[in-house]
């Protein structure tokens, strides 16, 4: 009993701190997912080509769009001046 106490406490803990993210934690988050979606497809399209040149500029994309919406992300995260313009410049 006190170890489904404890896995519920422990879920319940979770979840709460995960509804106190802040907005840009959010916007992170969803860069991350989008630009995961999309590099799904795109390795989708790539296991659905009979041409192997194809198939290998596909995944090289899919690739591109992970690590850009990595960088993105974490551009967010951290508030870096250069690239999400929070300077207003």
């Amino acid at each position: 009993m006190k170890k489904a106490f404890v896995i519920a406490m422990a879920a319940g803990l979770a979840s709460l701190s995960a509804c106190n993210s802040s907005p840009r934690e959010q916007t992170a988050d969803n860069i991350e997912s989008n630009t995961e979606a999309v590099a799904d497809n795109l390795e989708d399209a790539a296991d659905n080509v009979s041409n192997d040149a194809s198939e290998a500029s596909l995944e090289n994309k899919a690739d591109a769009v992970r690590a850009t919406g990595q960088n993105q992300a974490e551009d967010m995260r951290t508030n870096d001046p250069d690239t999400n313009l929070s300077n207003g410049i």
